[in-house]
Protein backbone atom coordinates (compact mmCIF):
# COMPACT_ATOMS: atom_id res chain seq x y z
CA UNK A 1 0.00 0.00 0.00
CA UNK A 2 0.91 3.69 -0.17
CA UNK A 3 1.22 5.52 3.12
CA UNK A 4 2.58 8.64 4.77
CA UNK A 5 5.47 7.76 7.06
CA UNK A 6 7.93 9.52 9.34
CA UNK A 7 11.30 7.89 10.00
CA UNK A 8 12.09 10.26 12.88
CA UNK A 9 10.40 12.91 14.97
CA UNK A 10 10.20 16.33 13.37
CA UNK A 11 8.02 18.77 11.47
CA UNK A 12 6.08 18.42 8.20
CA UNK A 13 9.37 17.97 6.36
CA UNK A 14 9.89 14.46 7.80
CA UNK A 15 6.73 13.10 6.16
CA UNK A 16 7.19 10.84 3.15
CA UNK A 17 4.62 9.38 0.75
CA UNK A 18 5.92 5.94 -0.04
CA UNK A 19 5.26 2.21 -0.31
CA UNK A 20 4.70 0.44 3.00
CA UNK A 21 3.75 -3.15 3.92
CA UNK A 22 0.02 -3.80 4.23
CA UNK A 23 -1.14 -3.96 7.86
CA UNK A 24 -1.75 -7.25 9.64
CA UNK A 25 -5.31 -7.82 10.81
CA UNK A 26 -5.77 -9.09 14.36
CA UNK A 27 -8.58 -11.44 15.43
CA UNK A 28 -10.87 -8.61 16.64
CA UNK A 29 -9.94 -6.13 13.91
CA UNK A 30 -11.07 -5.13 10.43
CA UNK A 31 -9.02 -4.14 7.40
CA UNK A 32 -10.34 -0.82 6.09
CA UNK A 33 -9.86 0.45 2.54
CA UNK A 34 -9.47 4.15 3.32
CA UNK A 35 -11.57 6.78 1.60
CA UNK A 36 -10.69 9.81 3.72
CA UNK A 37 -8.69 10.78 6.81
CA UNK A 38 -9.47 13.54 9.28
CA UNK A 39 -6.54 15.76 10.29
CA UNK A 40 -6.21 16.66 13.96
CA UNK A 41 -3.60 18.79 15.77
CA UNK A 42 -2.55 15.73 17.77
CA UNK A 43 -1.26 14.21 14.50
CA UNK A 44 1.53 16.74 14.02
CA UNK A 45 2.17 16.82 17.76
CA UNK A 46 2.83 13.08 17.68
CA UNK A 47 5.21 13.44 14.73
CA UNK A 48 6.97 16.29 16.56
CA UNK A 49 7.52 13.94 19.52
CA UNK A 50 5.36 15.90 21.96
CA UNK A 51 3.47 12.79 23.09
CA UNK A 52 6.54 10.61 23.51
CA UNK A 53 6.52 10.95 27.33
CA UNK A 54 3.10 9.21 27.45
CA UNK A 55 2.96 7.01 24.34
CA UNK A 56 5.65 4.81 22.82
CA UNK A 57 6.34 5.67 19.19
CA UNK A 58 7.97 3.23 16.75
CA UNK A 59 9.53 4.10 13.41
CA UNK A 60 8.72 4.17 10.60
CA UNK A 61 5.60 5.82 12.01
CA UNK A 62 2.31 6.31 10.16
CA UNK A 63 0.41 9.19 11.83
CA UNK A 64 -3.33 9.61 12.10
CA UNK A 65 -6.24 8.40 14.22
CA UNK A 66 -9.34 9.35 12.17
CA UNK A 67 -10.57 7.27 9.25
CA UNK A 68 -13.57 6.65 7.01
CA UNK A 69 -13.62 3.77 4.59
CA UNK A 70 -14.94 0.39 3.50
CA UNK A 71 -14.33 -2.96 5.19
CA UNK A 72 -12.06 -5.03 2.95
CA UNK A 73 -11.29 -8.00 5.23
CA UNK A 74 -12.29 -9.24 8.69
CA UNK A 75 -10.29 -10.73 11.53
CA UNK A 76 -10.70 -14.32 12.70
CA UNK A 77 -13.19 -13.37 15.45
CA UNK A 78 -14.53 -10.11 14.03
CA UNK A 79 -18.27 -10.36 13.39
CA UNK A 80 -19.67 -6.86 13.85
CA UNK A 81 -19.09 -5.75 10.24
CA UNK A 82 -18.91 -7.49 6.88
CA UNK A 83 -16.82 -6.92 3.77
CA UNK A 84 -18.26 -3.91 1.95
CA UNK A 85 -19.63 -2.17 5.05
CA UNK A 86 -18.94 1.56 5.30
CA UNK A 87 -17.39 2.54 8.64
CA UNK A 88 -15.72 5.36 10.51
CA UNK A 89 -13.20 5.10 13.31
CA UNK A 90 -11.13 6.83 15.93
CA UNK A 91 -8.32 4.31 15.60
CA UNK A 92 -6.20 5.20 18.61
CA UNK A 93 -4.07 2.35 19.86
CA UNK A 94 -1.86 2.08 22.94
CA UNK A 95 1.31 2.74 20.92
CA UNK A 96 1.95 5.01 17.94
CA UNK A 97 3.09 3.39 14.72
CA UNK A 98 0.28 2.06 12.53
CA UNK A 99 -1.90 5.11 11.96
CA UNK A 100 -4.53 6.06 9.40
CA UNK A 101 -2.57 8.11 6.83
CA UNK A 102 -2.56 5.17 4.45
CA UNK A 103 -4.55 3.32 1.81
CA UNK A 104 -5.27 0.48 4.26
CA UNK A 105 -5.81 0.53 8.02
CA UNK A 106 -6.27 -2.33 10.49
CA UNK A 107 -8.81 -1.10 13.05
CA UNK A 108 -9.86 -2.87 16.28
CA UNK A 109 -13.62 -3.24 16.57
CA UNK A 110 -13.69 -1.03 19.69
CA UNK A 111 -12.61 1.94 17.55
CA UNK A 112 -15.28 1.68 14.83
CA UNK A 113 -18.90 2.55 14.09
CA UNK A 114 -21.02 2.58 10.97
CA UNK A 115 -20.61 5.56 8.66
CA UNK A 116 -23.53 8.03 8.84
CA UNK A 117 -25.33 7.95 5.50
CA UNK A 118 -25.94 11.71 5.66
CA UNK A 119 -22.23 12.57 5.62
CA UNK A 120 -19.85 12.60 2.67
CA UNK A 121 -16.61 10.67 2.98
CA UNK A 122 -14.62 13.81 3.96
CA UNK A 123 -17.25 14.83 6.51
CA UNK A 124 -17.38 11.32 7.93
CA UNK A 125 -13.59 11.22 8.26
CA UNK A 126 -13.64 14.49 10.17
CA UNK A 127 -16.18 13.28 12.73
CA UNK A 128 -14.55 10.66 15.00
CA UNK A 129 -11.87 12.37 17.13
CA UNK A 130 -13.37 15.86 17.08
CA UNK A 131 -16.92 14.61 17.51
CA UNK A 132 -16.02 12.26 20.34
CA UNK A 133 -14.01 14.99 22.06
CA UNK A 134 -16.98 17.34 21.93
CA UNK A 135 -19.50 14.67 22.93
CA UNK A 136 -17.46 13.30 25.83
CA UNK A 137 -16.62 16.80 27.11
CA UNK A 138 -20.29 17.77 27.20
CA UNK A 139 -21.15 14.46 28.84
CA UNK A 140 -18.44 14.98 31.47
CA UNK A 141 -20.01 18.26 32.62
CA UNK A 142 -23.53 16.87 32.40
CA UNK A 143 -25.15 19.28 29.95
CA UNK A 144 -28.93 18.85 29.86
CA UNK A 145 -31.86 20.46 28.07
CA UNK A 146 -32.60 24.01 29.12
CA UNK A 147 -29.13 24.75 30.45
CA UNK A 148 -26.71 27.38 29.18
CA UNK A 149 -23.29 26.09 28.11
CA UNK A 150 -20.22 28.16 27.21
CA UNK A 151 -18.10 26.70 24.41
CA UNK A 152 -14.57 28.09 24.01
CA UNK A 153 -13.09 28.03 20.47
CA UNK A 154 -16.57 27.32 19.15
CA UNK A 155 -15.70 27.75 15.47
CA UNK A 156 -12.92 25.16 15.45
CA UNK A 157 -13.08 21.51 14.46
CA UNK A 158 -14.10 20.36 17.95
CA UNK A 159 -15.97 23.47 19.03
CA UNK A 160 -18.26 23.59 15.99
CA UNK A 161 -19.35 20.02 16.72
CA UNK A 162 -19.81 20.75 20.44
CA UNK A 163 -22.12 23.64 19.55
CA UNK A 164 -24.30 21.41 17.39
CA UNK A 165 -24.38 18.57 19.90
CA UNK A 166 -25.35 20.88 22.76
CA UNK A 167 -28.06 22.52 20.65
CA UNK A 168 -29.39 19.07 19.72
CA UNK A 169 -29.50 18.27 23.45
CA UNK A 170 -31.71 21.30 24.01
CA UNK A 171 -29.10 23.58 25.56
CA UNK A 172 -28.57 27.28 24.98
CA UNK A 173 -25.04 27.77 23.61
CA UNK A 174 -22.76 30.79 23.93
CA UNK A 175 -19.64 30.33 21.84
CA UNK A 176 -16.36 32.24 21.74
CA UNK A 177 -14.77 33.03 18.38
CA UNK A 178 -13.20 35.81 16.36
CA UNK A 179 -15.70 38.23 14.84
CA UNK A 180 -15.19 36.80 11.35
CA UNK A 181 -16.71 33.53 12.60
CA UNK A 182 -19.75 34.99 14.36
CA UNK A 183 -22.16 34.43 11.47
CA UNK A 184 -20.88 30.87 11.18
CA UNK A 185 -21.66 30.25 14.86
CA UNK A 186 -25.12 31.74 14.48
CA UNK A 187 -25.74 29.31 11.61
CA UNK A 188 -24.97 26.45 14.02
CA UNK A 189 -27.36 27.76 16.64
CA UNK A 190 -24.94 29.50 19.00
CA UNK A 191 -24.82 33.05 20.35
CA UNK A 192 -21.31 34.31 19.51
CA UNK A 193 -19.01 36.39 21.71
CA UNK A 194 -15.53 37.62 20.86
CA UNK A 195 -12.75 36.00 22.87
CA UNK A 196 -9.99 37.97 24.63
CA UNK A 197 -9.88 40.61 27.34
CA UNK A 198 -13.30 41.37 28.79
CA UNK A 199 -14.78 37.99 27.79
CA UNK A 200 -16.46 37.43 31.15
CA UNK A 201 -18.30 40.73 30.85
CA UNK A 202 -19.48 39.97 27.32
CA UNK A 203 -20.83 36.61 28.43
CA UNK A 204 -22.52 38.21 31.46
CA UNK A 205 -24.28 40.60 29.11
CA UNK A 206 -25.92 37.59 27.45
CA UNK A 207 -26.33 35.50 30.60
CA UNK A 208 -26.55 37.79 33.66
CA UNK A 209 -26.99 34.85 36.03
CA UNK A 210 -23.98 33.01 34.65
CA UNK A 211 -23.70 29.72 32.79
CA UNK A 212 -24.44 26.15 33.85
CA UNK A 213 -21.48 24.42 32.18
CA UNK A 214 -18.41 25.21 30.09
CA UNK A 215 -16.13 23.28 27.74
CA UNK A 216 -12.66 24.55 26.86
CA UNK A 217 -11.05 23.58 23.56
CA UNK A 218 -8.35 26.26 23.48
CA UNK A 219 -6.66 26.76 26.88
CA UNK A 220 -4.99 30.07 27.67
CA UNK A 221 -7.05 30.98 30.70
CA UNK A 222 -10.43 29.77 29.39
CA UNK A 223 -10.96 27.61 32.47
CA UNK A 224 -10.36 30.57 34.81
CA UNK A 225 -12.82 32.77 32.90
CA UNK A 226 -15.34 29.92 32.86
CA UNK A 227 -15.16 29.55 36.63
CA UNK A 228 -15.93 33.24 37.04
CA UNK A 229 -19.18 32.60 35.16
CA UNK A 230 -20.19 29.14 36.34
CA UNK A 231 -22.89 28.62 38.94
CA UNK A 232 -20.99 25.44 39.92
CA UNK A 233 -17.23 25.94 39.42
CA UNK A 234 -16.71 22.21 38.93
CA UNK A 235 -18.80 22.00 35.77
CA UNK A 236 -15.95 22.82 33.38
CA UNK A 237 -14.08 20.41 31.13
CA UNK A 238 -10.89 21.13 29.20
CA UNK A 239 -8.77 19.36 26.64
CA UNK A 240 -6.10 22.07 26.76
CA UNK A 241 -5.52 23.14 30.39
CA UNK A 242 -3.43 20.60 32.27
CA UNK A 243 -4.30 22.29 35.57
CA UNK A 244 -8.07 22.02 35.20
CA UNK A 245 -8.33 19.02 37.54
CA UNK A 246 -6.52 20.88 40.29
CA UNK A 247 -9.00 23.71 39.81
CA UNK A 248 -11.90 21.35 40.44
CA UNK A 249 -12.84 20.71 36.81
CA UNK A 250 -12.41 17.81 34.41
CA UNK A 251 -9.57 16.92 32.03
CA UNK A 252 -10.80 15.12 28.92
CA UNK A 253 -8.59 12.84 26.84
CA UNK A 254 -10.93 11.46 24.21
CA UNK A 255 -11.49 7.69 24.22
CA UNK A 256 -12.52 5.37 21.38
CA UNK A 257 -16.13 4.45 22.09
CA UNK A 258 -18.40 2.71 19.61
CA UNK A 259 -21.59 3.71 21.44
CA UNK A 260 -20.64 7.40 21.52
CA UNK A 261 -19.56 7.33 17.87
CA UNK A 262 -22.83 5.63 16.93
CA UNK A 263 -24.76 8.34 18.80
CA UNK A 264 -22.92 11.00 16.80
CA UNK A 265 -23.79 9.20 13.59
CA UNK A 266 -27.44 9.12 14.60
CA UNK A 267 -27.39 12.90 15.15
CA UNK A 268 -25.90 13.35 11.68
CA UNK A 269 -28.49 11.11 10.04
CA UNK A 270 -31.25 13.00 11.88
CA UNK A 271 -30.02 16.26 10.33
CA UNK A 272 -28.86 17.66 13.67
CA UNK A 273 -25.09 17.42 13.11
CA UNK A 274 -22.86 18.17 10.19
CA UNK A 275 -19.08 18.34 9.91
CA UNK A 276 -17.74 21.60 8.48
CA UNK A 277 -14.83 20.78 6.16
CA UNK A 278 -12.56 23.68 5.28
CA UNK A 279 -10.33 21.91 2.78
CA UNK A 280 -9.64 18.47 1.33
CA UNK A 281 -6.21 17.50 0.06
CA UNK A 282 -4.90 14.30 -1.56
CA UNK A 283 -2.99 11.91 0.70
CA UNK A 284 0.45 12.79 -0.76
CA UNK A 285 -0.06 16.38 0.48
CA UNK A 286 -0.10 15.42 4.15
CA UNK A 287 2.76 17.83 4.89
CA UNK A 288 0.65 20.72 3.60
CA UNK A 289 -2.24 19.51 5.77
CA UNK A 290 0.13 19.60 8.76
CA UNK A 291 1.19 23.15 7.96
CA UNK A 292 -2.42 24.30 7.70
CA UNK A 293 -3.30 22.64 10.99
CA UNK A 294 -0.24 24.09 12.74
CA UNK A 295 -1.27 27.60 11.66
CA UNK A 296 -4.32 27.23 13.90
CA UNK A 297 -6.67 29.32 11.79
CA UNK A 298 -8.93 26.67 10.26
CA UNK A 299 -12.70 26.77 10.59
CA UNK A 300 -13.90 23.20 10.63
CA UNK A 301 -11.83 20.22 9.47
CA UNK A 302 -8.88 19.56 7.19
CA UNK A 303 -9.25 16.21 5.44
CA UNK A 304 -7.01 13.98 3.33
CA UNK A 305 -8.65 11.98 0.55
CA UNK A 306 -7.34 8.71 -0.83
CA UNK A 307 -7.75 8.20 -4.57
Amino acid sequence: MKAIIAKSYGGPEVLEYTDHPDPKVGPDSFLIRVKAIGINPVDWKIVAGYLDPMMDGHFPLIPGWDVAGVVEAVGADATEYAVGDEVIGYVRKDEVQHGTYAELVAAPVRTLARKPAALSWPQAAGLPLAGLTAYQSLKRVGVTSGETVLVHAAAGGVGSLAVQIAVAQGARVIGTASERNHDFLRSLGAEPVTYGDGLAGRVRALAPEGVDAAVDFVGGGAVDVSQELLKDRGRVASIADGEVTGKGGHMVWVRPDTADLTALGALADAGKLTVPVEVTLPLPEAAEAFRRSMAGRTRGKIVLEVA
